[in-house]
């Protein structure tokens, strides 16, 4: 009885296995919903909007054809309280995995869907929060968006094979819509805090991180008390990776 319940257990675990498989790979083949093209992914589409400059340098304004309020910054004129802040917050383990880190994954899935602890925090990295700004359009449901979480995976890996994490991190920035006609990094400093990104000092850095999670419900403009509790959170983040690193920095020097 026992060795046929361990071979039954095998065979599911193998089927799971191969349609896993499967899965994966009609998505990666664009089989299995969209899979965007290489050339795309090389060369992801931006909106960005015109600057327009007086004659002593002062920016007068912006101008764009779409509703995309966004100006291009580079990875050298983001602020490093801006970069730490992300990480730390969003994917701490940034530097170490491939677009997918199953760890995260593996404690969202145990948190949220066998123990359905609603504040558990979510296993997506930032270059699969990317994937979808780019290639997934808004799901009307939760099943829907639950289909589009594979293909984002798959996404994700190929973002990584074509672009350095400085590149990823600067596309994310620049992609990310702040609200109150602040999309990119660039445009949402000035709107908040009237700076250049380069500028930002650390809360304000870890203000504008802290909207990554939902800039609707972390609106700066309308809900103040709430923005500034989550900024907190970022700061408390932000300490912690810190101290995560000089330990591991210490551990490192003792080595022989």
């Amino acid at each position: 009885m026992i060795k046929k319940l361990i071979i039954t257990l095998w065979v599911l675990l193998a089927l799971g296995a191969l349609c896993a498989f499967g899965l994966f790979y009609g998505i990666a083949h664009g089989w299995i919903g969209y899979m965007p093209p290489v050339e795309d992914l090389e060369n992801p589409t931006y909106k960005f909007a015109t600057q327009v400059f007086s004659a002593d340098g002062k920016m007068l304004g912006t101008y764009s054809f779409s509703k995309e309020n966004r100006v291009y910054v580079g990875y050298q004129d983001l602020s490093p309280f801006l970069i730490h802040a992300l990480i730390a917050t969003e994917d701490v383990r940034f530097a170490e995995h491939s677009g997918i880190d199953a760890k995260a994954l593996f404690r969202a899935v145990v948190k949220r869907g066998v123990l359905m602890q609603k504040n558990a925090g979510g296993g997506s990295t930032i270059t699969q929060q990317l994937s979808k700004q780019l290639y997934s359009p808004s799901a009307d449901n939760k099943l829907e968006r639950l289909c589009q979480k594979p293909i984002e995976w798959v996404i994700a890996v190929n973002l990584e094979r074509h672009y350095t994490k400085e590149e990823i991190l600067t596309m994310y920035l620049n992609k990310f819509d702040f609200l109150n006609n602040a999309v990119g990094i660039k445009t949402a400093a000035y709107t908040y805090f009237g700076c250049e990104p380069r500028d930002l000092k650390i809360e304000e850095a870890a203000t504008l991180v802290g909207m990554c999670k939902n800039p609707s419900y972390f609106n700066p403009l309308r809900r103040n008390e709430r923005t500034r509790g989550r900024r907190n959170v970022v700061l408390n983040q932000m300490r912690k990776r810190a101290i995560s690193l000089r330990q591991s920095v210490t551990r490192c020097s003792n080595c022989r």
